[in-house]
């Protein structure tokens, strides 16, 4: 469970860097935009590897119940999956209506994902895994009220819907699929 915890701070400490302007306008600085995002991928990379490996470790252990999640969550987490994925791909897209009332689809993605697996997973390592994602998420929210505001985004159009809701099915019925393959589980029970 360490190697969990301590994975979820490295990956959400350098995730939070750009919550505090200054920090970052100064890292930039000094680093240089090509360095300091190189060294951000870094970071991002060693996070999300010891994540997997420490969630790897603490499921092959014996993972420890906390309670036992409704047959509901599990479908509700279908639900919100489907919607993840829309989010999360309408935020690499070209700008749609979906991105527009979004504004932040990625976070808006993350915390679909993380809130459904915390419903539908009641061990105390999913807990710890999901439940620290949906708490940086929501607080990476809150953070836009502080940060320096972008350039005006483009009028958004259909065809980024169009993009973000097909590709984004067919990532979600492909996840379906290889679900137990990539993450050892399957989602069907």
């Amino acid at each position: 469970m360490s190697i969990l915890i301590l994975g979820l701070v490295i990956l959400l400490a350098g995730h939070s860097v750009q919550m505090a302007p200054a920090l970052h306008a100064s890292l930039q600085q000094k680093f240089g935009r090509n360095i300091y995002r190189g060294l951000y991928s870094v970071v991002a990379v060693i996070g999300v590897a010891l994540v997997i490996d420490g969630f790897g470790r603490y499921r092959a252990d014996g993972m420890i119940p906390v309670w036992d999640s409704p047959t509901g969550m599990k479908h509700l987490n279908l639900l919100l999956m489907l919607f993840a994925f829309i989010a999360l791909i309408a935020s690499q897209l070209p700008r749609g209506y979906i991105k527009a009332r979004l504004k932040h689809p990625m976070l808006v993605g993350l915390k679909a994902w993380a809130l459904g697996h915390l419903l539908a997973n009641g061990d105390l390592g999913s807990i710890i895994l999901f439940g620290s994602i949906l708490a940086w998420a929501v607080v990476n929210r809150i953070s836009f009220r502080w940060r320096p505001v972008g350039a005006e985004p483009p009028a958004p159009r259909v065809f980024g819907d169009v993009l973000s809701v097909g590709i984004g099915v067919i990532a979600y019925v492909a996840m379906l699929y290889l679900h137990p393959i990539l993450i050892g589980v399957s989602v069907f029970g």
